[in-house]
């Protein structure tokens, strides 16, 4: 008698290459229209359009509109992660690290990440969207409450005499702060007289973020 195997007990087959193109190809322009356009003013057309393929394509691979928004902040949600972990790891290699330390290994990352690939910049302005809307709570807890109750840990044994609810403030200045300058660099230079490098806007941002930590 042959043994007939249950149908999700059957190896599934691996994804094509074609088919791992395309479905990145989707979600690189989910975030370039949801960074454009706001959740509320994008479309699963305007996607469609940016991605080249037809509107089936885009729920095949990311469902609805709500769905998609919510695999397109966590695809990189993890490599953000990721990155700001060991560079937090490294800094406490070396014994317990000063306040800009830990700062910074929350903050550069994510303008590294930004240098690397332009599209980074794009995700910045998804997070800053999650960040100001009570919407999207259980996306930031998912994504990046972890993460960020790790820092804030770390933040804590440095700033012992400060409360929880004093570094969470000081926390979440620094990541609009953050947010602002990956997004909206170019408003500076309309204020001012003209641009700093981006470095020393980095550096300076640090040490204002840890300044201000605790205030």
């Amino acid at each position: 008698m042959t043994n007939v195997q249950p149908l999700d007990a059957k190896r599934k087959r691996a994804p094509s290459k074609r088919a791992l193109e395309t479905k990145a190809r989707v979600f690189d322009a989910a975030e370039k229209i949801f960074a454009l356009s706001g959740y509320d003013g994008a479309t699963i057309r305007d996607i469609a359009a940016e991605a080249g393929e037809p509107v089936g394509t885009i729920h095949h691979h990311g469902g609805g509109k709500k769905a998609l928004f919510h695999q397109t902040v966590a695809r990189r949600a993890d490599t953000l992660s990721r990155v700001r972990l060991a560079a937090l790891e490294q800094e406490k290699s070396a014994g317990t690290p000063p306040l800009e330390a830990v700062v910074a290994a929350f903050v550069r990352p994510f303008f590294d990440l930004s240098a690397q690939d332009p599209a980074w910049r794009d995700y910045a302005r998804l997070v800053a969207f999650v960040s100001a809307d009570d919407r999207w709570r259980d996306i930031s807890a998912e994504c990046f409450d972890t993460t960020a109750g790790l820092f804030l840990a770390e933040l804590q044994k440095l700033l012992p005499h400060a409360s929880r609810q004093q570094v969470a403030e000081g926390f979440a200045f620094s990541v609009a702060a953050m947010l602002a300058l990956l997004t909206s660099r170019e408003r500076i230079g309309a204020l001012g007289a003209g641009y700093s490098t981006e470095e020393a806007q980095i550096d300076r941002l640090i040490r204002f973020c840890a300044a201000g930590m605790v205030v």
